[in-house]
């Protein structure tokens, strides 16, 4: 009864604009995520509070080289593989096949590094998994045209998926037409290009914005299904309950809003359609979405085959103002502190079964296969004397998010397509800009500063999780 389907997709996940490098090489162009810093102005231009539309000598910037798998993509893949993966979850950066975003053809050196590394995974029988766009916009459609308040973007956004559909439509069955949608409602630059004028109705600029990619993402999965009938694909949400601070009905109806707040991209991408809630939060707040004929037929047409997610803490709230006052820091979703849960060192609180609450919650509500794509422990690693990583931290973490994820599975019925451990190589954190924020099995030799050698180690986790895949799950 605890054995995992046969067919699991156990495996990693990376975005590209934290491990990849290659900056300018081969034509690639300027994206929204090259130009947040690291250092204390990092929050407020991710926030699109502090307009930065360009790199300058007074910043460091992560994203430029990050631990540079432009050039150690079959060293990085190879130890993948020598764990066992059987998928693997990455993302194409835009600015790469379209250094504008705006070109009617796609820079044509820009397929190189995909071509190797999806061939590459193909050779030792990994499954490739796509995100078409993780928080990646090429900057000169931000500035051009406002990123994505402009319905322009959706053709742009359409023309890109058309040629990776039409490159690697034989090679990849998986996609996530977009990484954590609902992220747009948090770091609006990070995740959507989106900056703001001091007088701006920022309520109405996020959700217009949020229309246009929920109409893209419909029309992606219409042109995949298409191009690549046996292909599936998914949405991405930023997951976790949120649990009620006591049993008041007023806190468990803050919590169920707070929900709602998550649920709503999901909601349409998945059910096809504007929920009723979101309809009536829409006029209450004034706000008027834009909409083409056309849009609500294309929206209840293409919802997605499967709904994939990161988990990495559960959240509690209360509808007191003053209780809500003292809160956690570290994640981008603030929580009140849960006093039965442990936290991490970035004040992430643990919190396993909320995986298994997260998942029974979103099957509940849409009935369509889950994907767990982003887990993890950000933690600090030590190398010893030997230079070994002992970090028996996350392999605790992740031991017991994976039995609560068996749980879900072999005691609840949740459908479950697989699982991919986030950032299974250390990378660039993408809340905070640090290296010393790690997650991997492998250890990248980098500092916060960019110093080291980026070589490749692998830490106790890595064995672990070699034996949890082998075992499908079984010895954990």
């Amino acid at each position: 009864m605890s054995r995992m389907p046969e067919n699991f997709l156990w495996g990693g996940a990376t975005a590209a604009n934290q491990c990849e490098g290659g900056f300018h090489e081969n034509g690639r162009g300027i994206a929204n995520v090259d130009v947040i810093p690291a250092g204390e102005e990092r929050r407020a231009v991710m926030e699109g509070k502090l307009p930065m539309f360009a790199c300058d000598d007074a910043h460091y910037y992560p994203s430029h080289e990050a631990i540079d798998m432009y050039h150690h993509v079959k060293e990085d893949v190879r130890l993948l593989a020598e764990m066992g993966f059987k998928c693997y979850r990455f993302s194409v950066a835009w600015s790469r096949l379209f250094p504008k975003g705006d070109e009617k053809e796609p820079n044509e050196e820009g397929f190189q590094f995909y071509d190797e590394l999806i061939d590459e995974c193909l050779k030792y029988g990994i499954e490739p998994l796509i995100t078409i766009c993780h928080f990646d916009v090429p900057m000169h459609l931000v500035i051009e045209y406002g990123s994505w308040c402009s319905r322009k973007l959706v053709d742009f956004y359409v023309n890109y998926c058309k040629a990776l559909f039409r490159r690697y439509g034989k090679k990849v069955k998986y996609w996530l037409t977009f990484n954590e949608i609902n992220m747009l409602m948090h770091l609006p630059f990070m995740g959507a290009g989106l900056s703001f004028e001091s007088d701006e109705n920022i309520k109405q600029t996020q959700y217009q914005a949020a229309h246009h990619e929920l109409v893209a993402s419909a029309l992606a999965t219409k042109l995949a299904h298409e191009m690549m009938p046996e292909a599936m694909v998914g949405c991405m949400l930023a997951a976790g309950s949120f649990y009620p601070y006591t049993c008041n009905p007023k806190d468990v109806w803050a919590a169920m809003e707070r929900d709602r707040g998550n649920y709503f991209f999901v909601d349409v991408q998945s059910r096809g359609e504007y929920p009723a809630y979101a309809k009536k939060m829409l006029e209450r707040e004034q706000i008027h979405i834009e909409m083409k004929e056309g849009d609500e037929k294309i929206l209840r047409e293409n919802t997605v085959d499967f709904i994939s997610f990161s988990y990495y803490s559960s959240r509690l709230t209360s509808a007191d103002p003053e209780v809500n006052r003292v809160r956690t820091t570290g994640n981008v979703m603030s929580s009140l502190r849960n006093p039965h849960l442990e936290v991490s060192e970035w004040g992430w609180q643990i919190d396993p079964l909320g995986l298994r609450i997260t998942m029974n919650a979103l099957y509940d509500r849409y009935q369509k296969p889950l994907f767990i794509v982003e887990n993890g422990l950000g933690a600090v690693d030590t190398p010893d004397t030997e230079g070994n990583i002992h970090d028996n931290y996350r392999i605790e973490y992740l031991r017991e998010h994976i039995k609560a994820m068996k749980d879900a599975v072999n005691i609840d019925g949740v459908e479950l397509l697989g699982y991919t451990v986030w950032g299974c190589i250390d990378l660039i954190s993408a809340s905070t800009g640090e290296m010393k924020k790690r997650y991997g099995f492998i250890y990248v030799d980098k500092d916060n500063d960019g110093e080291g050698t980026l070589k490749r180690s692998k830490k106790d986790s890595f064995e672990w999780y070699k034996r949890v895949i082998a075992t499908n799950g079984e010895c954990l």
